[in-house]
């Protein structure tokens, strides 16, 4: 290629790289050192109360305060509101006045799951399981022979609330089991979303009996008797329990070159993780940087724990009169990245991606500029001049970024907390991270994504 014609393409056309080729071996230990704390995050907060635990340990030794109405916030003051024990925003206070607007990054650290019944517990021919219902958009049939943990709370009616823990470290796992394929025939031909159906996804609890032969619920008494012993509950106390199942297998790296994570829980907490991570990271902004780790994203974002709830506008409202500032005002002038990951293109399924316009494994964080399905629904869809603005404040601070759409346009589809930001009178624009196999109990990020997600979200907090 000629000097000359080397120049006007340069000059005109897009010359997206990938990231490795980009960064220099410091930020790779850097981008190392990131994925390692990650990994330890995921582990530790397999859901999203664990999560919200995790994230009050790390922002108290950073520096960071529980939140009391009426508290004098000075620039630099940091500070964190927990929601009902599911959700958690954090803030940093900005030199600037909230009337200037806020600085914000939204994701969501509920994942998809199994969620035992109301009336769970049941045995049948010697064994003893717990019902399930599935939490947010799974494929059923990835559950099944799949080690699984038990996590959650119990509450009582004297209004204790106990934390379980069933399958942690070297204890016993549980699992949801499926037909051998000498006998699988006729499932095989089943559509893949019909062959488990979702009264099937019953997780085995144990098989020993208790008692004498011949008496009812034998195996189910055992089971209960050693739950009692544990946490001093009894059946009826399901009624008023949130146990989840989930995948038992830790975080660990992935490939020959270890350039890749694999973990449960990817959606969405490697953007939540993120967010979190390069506020603990931030100095004194000078706009007020908040970070919001909401709940039931993969529902909806209803209830008093997801986006749509008022807990969010309580919160900044509060930070507002703090500073004589009115709540619309500070809304109309805010910025939020709504970081949420997005799919990554799979050469082993490219008829559902069009390769153009999706997201590259190590090409760093994915701009999202409208999710939804059928046209666009359940997006916000984000105007020209907000994408042109993180555009700049993206390259201001090297960070390496795609733009993309989710996968075809009649192929699915789907959304994040974005609307629910954007229906409050704030730019949002959706970016995220990403991932293989979304949705799986096992899912797939490259860590230099995850990392340049990090950088982007700290970009947006140091907007002067």
């Amino acid at each position: 290629m000629s000097e000359e014609m080397k120049s006007r393409k340069e000059k005109v056309l897009s010359n997206v790289k990938n990231g490795y080729d980009r960064i220099g071996e410091d930020e790779l230990q850097t981008m190392e050192e990131y994925c390692r704390v990650y990994k330890d995050y995921l582990d530790r907060g397999k859901t999203e109360r664990l999560c919200v635990k995790r994230t009050v340990e790390l922002a108290e030794a950073a520096g960071f305060v529980a939140y009391r109405r009426g508290m004098e916030l000075r620039p630099g003051a940091r500070v964190y509101t927990v929601n009902r024990g599911k959700a958690i925003m954090l803030a940093v206070i900005g030199r600037r006045s909230l009337a200037e607007g806020c600085q914000i990054t939204a994701s969501h650290i509920d994942s998809p799951r199994l969620d035992v019944k109301p009336i769970p517990l049941y045995e049948d021919d010697g064994m003893a399981y717990f019902k399930t219902h599935y939490y947010g958009g799974i494929r059923k049939y990835q559950w099944v022979t799949v080690p699984l943990e038990l996590r959650g709370v119990v509450a009582l009616k004297d209004g204790t609330v106990t934390e379980v823990a069933l399958g942690e470290g070297d204890e016993p796992k549980y699992v949801i089991t499926d037909l051998l394929p000498h006998l699988g025939g006729e499932q095989g031909k089943k559509p893949l979303n019909e062959a488990i159906p979702g009264e099937n996804l019953n997780i085995l609890l144990g098989s020993r009996p208790v008692g004498e032969a011949g008496e009812s619920d034998r195996v189910k008494l055992n089971v209960m008797e050693k739950l009692h012993e544990k946490y001093g509950i009894t059946e009826d106390d399901f009624a008023s329990a949130e146990l989840e199942a989930v995948p038992a297998a830790n975080a660990t790296d992935i490939g020959l070159d270890a350039s890749l994570i694999g973990a449960y829980g990817h959606d969405d907490r490697v953007c939540g993780f993120a967010g979190l991570q390069a506020l603990l990271d931030l100095d004194i902004p000078a706009k007020t940087a908040v970070c919001v780790l909401a709940d039931k994203e993969e529902i909806g974002s209803m209830g008093v724990t997801g986006m749509q709830s008022a807990a969010f506008d309580t919160f900044i409202n509060d930070l507002c009169d703090g500073q004589d500032v009115l709540l619309r005002q500070c809304y109309e002038n805010a910025f939020c990245l709504s970081t949420d990951v997005t799919a990554a293109y799979d050469p082993s399924f490219p008829e559902v991606y069009e390769k153009r316009n999706s997201a590259h494994i190590n090409f760093g964080l994915g701009l999202c500029k409208y999710t939804g399905a059928r046209g666009k629904s359940g997006s916000s869809d984000a105007g020209a001049e907000t994408v042109a603005y993180v555009r700049r404040v993206l390259d201001e601070k090297d960070v390496v970024w795609q733009i993309s759409e989710l996968g075809r346009v009649d192929a699915g589809g789907g959304g994040t907390v974005a609307q629910y930001m954007a229906n409050r009178n704030i730019a949002t624009l959706d970016a995220g991270v990403p991932v293989l196999s979304m949705h799986a109990p096992f899912e797939v990020v490259s860590k230099l994504d995850a990392y340049m997600t990090y950088k982007g979200c700290k970009a947006v907090y140091e907007v002067e």
